[in-house]
C-alpha cells in the first residue's frame, strides 16, 4: 500500500479537484491510464453521478472502499450491486436544488419570451419597427412539474410570484401544497409549460415520450433540467420539427456532451450545456462534501451523506 490513501478520479471534468485532494491523498486520473499496479491501492472512486460506472472496473480495485459521488444524482451507479458487495456511495444532496430551479425558471423566460431569438435579431441587424416580437405572458400560464422533490418544489415556489398556475406528477403522492395530476399524460393535456424535475432510474427511461410530447401540444414547451435519459430525445426532435410540440428548453441530453449536428435544423430551442447546477456556491458545497466523506471514510469515522435508498 503506499503510505497515503489513494483515489481515483474519473471524468475528466473533474480535474480541477486534483489540487484540493493532493494535499491528503494520492490523486490518480483515469483518463491518464494510471499504471495497472495502482489499481490494489485505489480505496475511493470519485465520480459524476450522470455517467455509468463500470462494474467490471470496481471489481479490478481490491482495496476499493467507497464510491464518492461528488453530484446530487447518482443515476449512472449501480447502488444495489454496491450495496451487495458492502461497498458504499456517497453523494451530494440538498446542494445545488436551488439553483436547478433558478435555471428551469431561467430557461421557462428564454423560450417563452424568446430571449435568445431576440438577442440573435438584434445582432443581426434585423430589429426593425416592423419585427417586434410579441410573446405570451407567464401570467396565468399552466405549469406542470413532472416530480416534486427538492427541486420540484423550489421551481413551484419560484413560479408563484410569477403568478403561474402550478400542478405536479409523480409516481406517489406527497403532502404539499399544490394539487397533483391523476396521470403524468393528463398533467401535459393541462399544461402550457412542462418541467422534469425527477429523478432518473432505470424504470423511468424515456418517460416523456411521443404520446406526452403529443399531449403538452403545438404550443406546449418541455423544459428538462433533471436528465436527458427520461426524455425520448428522438421523439422530441420529431415533435419539434413537425410542429406538434411547440418548443424546448434544455439543459441535459441522452448523450453528454450532446453533439451539435443532432440539433442543427431543429426549431424553438434553447440549449445550455448541463449547467443548472454548476454555480459556484452550490461546487463549493459539493466539493466540501466530497471532502468531508473521505475524511471519515479515512478516519474508521460514520459517512456525512451516504445514499441510503
Amino acid at each position: 500500500m503506499t503510505q497515503r490513501p489513494a483515489v481515483l478520479i474519473m471524468q475528466r471534468h473533474l480535474a480541477p479537484l486534483t489540487g484540493f485532494l493532493e494535499s491528503s491523498y494520492d490523486v490518480y486520473r483515469f483518463w491518464e491510464h494510471p499504471p495497472v499496479e495502482a489499481e490494489r491501492d485505489i480505496q475511493a472512486l470519485i465520480v459524476a453521478g450522470e455517467f455509468p460506472l463500470d462494474t467490471a472496473l470496481i471489481e479490478r480495485l481490491p482495496a476499493l472502499k467507497l464510491i464518492a459521488c461528488f453530484t446530487s444524482g447518482y443515476d449512472g451507479i449501480d447502488v444495489d450491486w454496491c450495496r451487495a458487495r458492502g461497498l458504499p456511495v456517497t453523494h451530494a444532496p440538498a446542494v445545488n436544488h436551488e439553483d436547478v430551479a433558478d435555471h428551469a425558471i431561467g430557461l421557462i423566460l428564454a423560450s417563452r419570451r424568446r430571449l435568445v431569438e431576440g438577442d440573435r435579431t438584434l445582432r443581426s441587424g434585423g430589429w426593425t419597427p416592423e419585427s417586434r416580437l410579441i410573446t405570451p405572458s407567464l401570467k396565468g400560464a399552466r405549469l406542470g412539474i413532472v416530480g416534486m422533490g427538492l427541486i420540484g418544489q423550489a421551481i413551484a415556489e419560484r413560479a408563484r410570484p410569477l403568478r403561474m398556475a402550478v400542478d405536479w406528477w409523480g409516481p406517489r403522492p406527497k403532502d404539499v401544497e399544490w394539487p397533483r395530476a391523476d396521470s403524468l399524460l393528463a398533467l401535459a393535456r393541462q399544461s402550457d409549460i412542462l418541467v422534469v424535475a425527477c429523478k432518473a432510474d432505470d424504470d423511468n427511461r424515456g418517460l416523456i415520450d411521443a404520446d406526452v410530447l403529443a399531449a403538452l401540444g403545438p404550443s406546449g414547451l418541455l423544459v428538462n433540467v433533471a436528465r436527458g435519459s427520461l426524455v425520448d430525445e428522438d421523439a422530441l426532435i420529431s415533435a419539434l420539427k413537425g410542429g406538434t410540440l411547440g418548443a424546448a428548453a434544455l439543459d441535459v441530453y441522452e448523450d453528454e456532451p450532446t453533439d451539435p449536428d443532432r440539433w442543427a435544423g431543429v426549431p424553438n430551442t434553447v440549449l445550455t450545456p448541463h449547467t443548472a447546477g454548476a454555480t459556484t456556491e452550490s461546487v463549493q458545497g459539493m466539493l466540501m462534501l466530497l471532502m468531508q466523506n473521505l475524511a471519515a471514510l479515512f478516519a474508521d469515522q460514520p459517512l456525512v451523506s451516504p445514499v441510503t435508498d
